[in-house]
């Protein structure tokens, strides 16, 4: 069992309180994690550290901060182990999903790194005579981060590397379901040597979360709030980040659509939507949730996604290599059973996998889905894929869009031109042509539009997401005034 401790100042901390909180493996439900249950005095506590730590790190120079955060990505990336260990222990995520969180988790702070030299700004032409005028990007301030547990080292790094490289200081709020996952991460930054306040961390336990996020966000020094989660807890952080004029990133839920077009390489589509549907047991917020297909070619490629998908490993990821984990919890199999019994019951056809007993859920494919069926709606954040089949390009596109969500999709076509006029077509803040719904890299603008948030993450959108742009002047000559 992992017992850990918050980070608040350079100071490893439990809460004033002194309650800790539990985490327990999805699966047998042993205890996998105690952590400190946080109160609204210690988020206080962890914003006033960051605080205080603002303006001296602000005023550090760009070789400074890159050197520390290439020194995290090494500390991350030698506590791989670890961080297979954590998250088999507290989400029963399968190894290779761990080890592909900490190698692009490592990859964000080399790119963080990389962008402290290109927070740039510019000299704007002026109608003053002798008046130097510039738009100059600075720290905004004190930066909130809120992490999920489904891609935990990746999106609790994607939270805070970017704003540290841009000289602000930093909270993260580390999930209810794997705190021993996010405090390694805060590990491998205290040992880079980071300054006391600039990182800090803190737990909650889940009945707590509301009131300590408003705590922080109400905090004066907070200046910049980002949160990745689900579209309904994130409507209520925008609302909280409004009431008190904070700006936020949201990075929320999806129905990424996989489109099949009818001059694809279905083995090359199989490839992608196999991977894409079935990472992380399709836990992820880029993850294909409708898989649609041209009718000409929906046989041969649904036969050929099926015989892929039944052969797919399942199991306890702490027994030995699998693709296939443990889903989060129970309440993810009742919802996926629930959208198959719903599927089934309305004409559905079910190609492969099925209900599930336990946490342990295998790869559910369900064909001749159509706007009936809940699973055409809704998210189902788990391994059950629908399969829906349209007529020509038009039909595509229009289910495509077909949903409130607009942050990932994918197109599968031989005619790249084709494809791309299908992409240019469809709502969604990121979209990939003969690739895979899940994909990210560091230096890219990563976010939605519609339902699924708004914001970027990445590159120098990141820049702009967590700096201030002020305008400047310097009056080099005497001005004149009318009075």
């Amino acid at each position: 069992m992992n017992d850990i401790r918050m980070l608040i100042g350079g100071e490893k901390a439990a809460a004033e309180s002194g309650k800790t909180f539990e985490r327990r493996n999805p699966l047998d439900g042993q205890v996998a994690t105690r952590a400190p249950a946080a109160t609204e005095q210690d988020a206080v506590r962890a914003v006033d550290a960051a605080a205080a730590a603002f303006p001296a790190w602000s005023a550090t120079g760009p070789g400074e901060r890159r050197a520390l955060l290439l020194k995290a990505a090494t500390a991350l990336e030698a506590r791989a182990a670890q961080f297979t260990a954590a998250m088999a222990g507290e989400t029963g995520a399968a190894a290779p999903w761990a080890g592909f969180n900490v190698h692009l988790a490592a990859g964000m702070l080399q790119e963080a790194a990389a962008i402290t030299t290109q927070i740039s700004g510019e000299v704007i032409p002026s109608d003053v005579p002798g008046s130097l005028a510039m738009g100059l990007r600075v720290p905004a301030g004190v930066v909130l981060g809120i992490a999920p547990w489904n891609a935990p080292v990746i999106l609790a790094v994607r939270a805070i590397a970017t704003p540290l490289a841009c000289g602000n200081t930093v909270v993260l709020k580390g999930s209810e379901l794997c705190p021993a996952t996010h405090g390694l991460i805060i590990d491998a930054l205290h040992d880079a040597g980071f300054p006391p306040g600039v990182v800090n961390f803190i737990t909650n336990a889940p009945a707590d979360a509301a009131t300590v996020v408003e705590a922080m966000v109400a905090h004066p020094a907070v200046r910049r709030v980002n949160f990745t989660g689900s579209t309904g807890v994130g409507k209520l952080i925008a609302q909280t980040c409004a009431k008190h004029l904070k700006p936020v990133v949201l990075e929320l839920g999806g129905k990424a659509p996989f489109v099949v077009l009818d001059d694809a390489d279905l083995d090359a589509a199989v490839d992608g939507a196999i991977f894409g549907s079935f990472a992380n047991s399709g836990q992820i917020c880029m993850s294909t949730e409708r898989i649609v297909v041209d009718d000409s070619v929906a046989d041969a490629f649904v036969a050929k996604l099926a015989a892929r998908a039944v052969g797919l490993p399942l199991g306890d990821p702490r027994k030995g290599p699998t693709v296939l984990g443990s889903v989060v919890d129970m309440r993810t199999v009742e919802r996926c059973n629930a959208l198959i019994d719903d599927a089934l019951a309305k004409g559905a056809t079910l190609v492969c996998g099925g209900k599930a007993e336990n946490t342990l859920m295998p790869a559910t494919v369900l064909d001749h889905v159509t706007r009936e069926m809940n699973i055409y709606h809704d998210e189902s954040f788990g391994p059950v894929k629908p399969v829906v089949r349209v007529n020509g390009v038009d039909a595509a596109v229009a289910c495509a869009n077909d949903n409130p969500y607009g942050l990932s999709a994918a197109v599968f076509g031989r005619d790249a031109g084709r494809a791309l006029q299908v992409a240019q077509r469809i709502e969604s803040g990121i979209c990939h042509v003969n690739g895979p719904t899940v994909h990210d890299e560091a230096q890219m603008p990563f976010g939605g539009v519609k339902a699924s948030g708004y914001g970027r993450f990445g590159g120098k959108a990141g820049i702009e997401a967590f700096t201030e742009l002020r305008w400047i002047t310097l009056q080099t000559t005497p001005r004149h005034y009318p009075f």
